[in-house]
Parts: C-alpha cells; sequence; structure tokens
C-alpha cells in the first residue's frame, strides 16, 4: 500500500522504489514464515523461495511500469499547456500586429519612402 501511494502521489525515485521493494520483501517473508517453519531439505521451501523473488521481480516491474506512465502523463502535460502558451502568445501577437495596423490607417497618410542617393562606386586601381 505505501508503495502504492508514492507511485500514485508521483514519486519515480529509483533507489526510494528499491527501498520500498526491499521493505515488501522483508515484510513477505517474515509474513510466509509466521506461517510455520518448514523441515529443512522440504522441496516446498526451494518453490516458495522462488515463487517469492518470481512475485517481487514482477512487482518491481510493475513499479517500474507505473512510473513510466506517470512521467509520461507528465510529459504529455507539460506538452499541452505549452502548445496553449504558445497558442496564446501567437493571439496575442496577431491582436497586437491588428491594432497597429488599425493605429497606422487611422493616423492618416503615410510618408513616402525615403529616397536615398545612388550607390557610391569604389575608385578604380591605377
Amino acid at each position: 500500500a505505501l508503495r502504492l501511494s508514492y507511485l500514485r502521489a508521483g514519486g519515480h525515485h529509483p533507489a526510494i522504489l528499491a527501498q520500498l521493494l526491499h521493505l515488501q520483501a522483508e515484510a513477505t517473508v517474515l509474513e510466509t514464515g509466521a506461517a510455520g517453519p518448514q523441515p529443512p531439505g522440504a522441496g516446498a521451501q526451494g518453490l516458495d523461495t522462488a515463487l517469492l523473488a518470481l512475485e517481487l521481480e514482477n512487482r518491481r516491474l510493475e513499479d517500474e511500469l507505473l512510473a513510466l506512465k506517470v512521467r509520461r502523463a507528465r510529459r504529455a502535460d507539460a506538452g499541452s499547456q505549452a502548445a496553449q502558451w504558445h497558442a496564446e502568445e501567437l493571439a496575442q501577437l496577431q491582436a497586437e500586429v491588428g491594432m497597429l495596423r488599425c493605429h497606422a490607417e487611422q493616423s492618416g497618410p503615410r510618408l513616402p519612402p525615403a529616397i536615398l542617393p545612388p550607390p557610391v562606386a569604389l575608385p578604380l586601381p591605377p
């Protein structure tokens, strides 16, 4: 439950996930040990250990998948926010250009473009 709440809250730090997985493995070992000791050399204990290892690996992989999904969702949110910001900025710039055009039309006739003298040619070498 602690691991899931950490992941759902957006946690994705690998060291913390590894520590939570280690704590979960210890808790599982304690729970299975509390059920009663198995006689030494029993084949069931080897199977239980292998099953526990597979279950822990499966949970670790599930944690990684969930962390990846959370990161992907955050990136998608950030991307959509950036796109929205750019669209708002573009709309604002277009509105400003429209206001400037309107102001320029209302301010009266434009001055003719400045007439510049022709370019001066470089002197020829002797």
